[in-house]
């Protein structure tokens, strides 16, 4: 079986540290009647990087002598990773991937929400909070803005399902029309409350939509989440890469890192011909990550399509999933997931088990 695991060794996706066997992903492999049976655990949300391997691995394992078949017994176990604050977790749920942008405007909570729906295709069981107090959008955008939390107990909330995603937003307890006049220590309560007063059950990752801004209110937040890492959502334009250098700044100082940068409305798609146009600049996202040596996660367009389907109600990735458009987001989930996992430290998973 030299051979297999050989041939097993070559899955080493560019991003990745070492490959799918010194990762230790690969649980065991056996031959018997001609069937190559590979036990494999997946620590990550990895529906689409299984796909991926075996496309990559089946045709030379299918060429090694006497291998007829090859029989992939497939588990994900997300991992839990250490927390960058000393905040107390979130039962129930591993992971807290903050979005945010530092300035409003860049499309950080379409990015927020198209990356939570894509790392539930993913096979992740996942959760989206929209943390933005003064101008919660995620409702809107995920076409569940007339609903209301229930309460099994009165002291705590189920989240609102939506597209097989557990969310909450201070937009499902006030109504749209009313605006929040809060000052910052109560808004920081309010959004301490939905994180811990919510009945979130088992969750992979928790993606929490930032409010925009690099000022007490975002610190506050910042460090009384149990983040596990952020991304940074930018435009191309130097106008909004000022402010997220600014973001990245203020997460250095508390400690809190930063897995990468996305850039948003990297190009302009024309919906009738298809043409591309750097309408924002080019270049300004993966310049940021250069810069503060962090990776480009990825390069989302600027498409009307996008803009359509959160007006209406329905996400892109869930209307469309096998879309050009949708296939970038689960890209980015993709590479969220697998830098996640190989940049952080695994700690016990049951310290977070979600109660009865």
């Amino acid at each position: 079986m030299e051979q297999a695991w050989h041939q097993l060794r070559q899955f080493q996706p560019e991003g990745w540290p070492v490959d799918i066997v010194s990762a230790g992903f690969i649980q065991q492999v056996t031959w018997a009647a001609g069937v190559l049976n590979i036990s494999l655990r997946w620590p990550l949300a990895a529906d689409d990087w299984q796909r991926q391997l075996q496309a990559a691995l089946e045709p030379g394992l299918l060429a090694l002598p006497g291998v007829t078949a090859v029989n992939w017994q497939v588990r994900q176990d997300v991992a839990t990773l250490a927390r960058a604050t000393q905040v107390a977790a979130i039962p129930g749920v591993r992971n807290v991937i903050a979005v945010a942008s530092a300035k409003g405007g860049v499309g950080k909570s379409t990015v927020a929400v198209n990356l939570a729906l894509a790392l539930s295709l993913q096979g992740a069981r996942v959760g989206l909070l929209d943390a933005d107090i003064y101008g919660p959008s995620v409702p809107l955008m995920l076409g569940s803005q007339n609903e209301r939390p229930d309460s099994p107990d009165g002291k705590h909330m189920l989240p609102i399902k939506v597209c097989g995603l557990a969310t909450l937003s201070i937009g499902y307890l006030v109504p749209a029309a009313e605006s929040v006049v809060w000052r910052g220590p109560m808004a920081s309560k309010a959004l301490g409350q939905l994180l811990h007063e919510t009945l979130w059950g088992e969750l992979d990752y928790l993606i929490v939509d930032m409010p925009p801004g690099t000022g007490d209110l975002q610190l506050t937040m910042a460090q009384q989440i149990p983040t596990t890492t952020v991304i940074m959502v930018t435009t191309p334009q130097d106008v909004a890469l000022i402010d997220v250098r600014k973001g990245i700044s203020m997460l250095d100082k508390v400690h809190i890192p930063v897995l990468g940068v996305v850039e948003n409305m990297s190009v302009h798609v024309c919906s009738h011909c298809g043409h591309e146009e750097s309408l924002f600049g080019c270049g300004g996202g993966e310049a940021l990550a250069q810069e503060f040596n962090i990776p480009l996660l990825a390069a989302l367009p600027l498409h009307i399509a996008i803009r359509q389907s959160m007006d209406a109600g329905s996400p892109i990735v869930a209307a469309m999933p096998d879309s050009p458009i949708a296939e970038r987001y689960r890209n980015l989930a993709k590479q969220v997931a697998a830098r996640l996992y190989f940049s952080g430290k695994t700690i016990p998973a049951t310290i977070f088990t979600a109660p009865a």
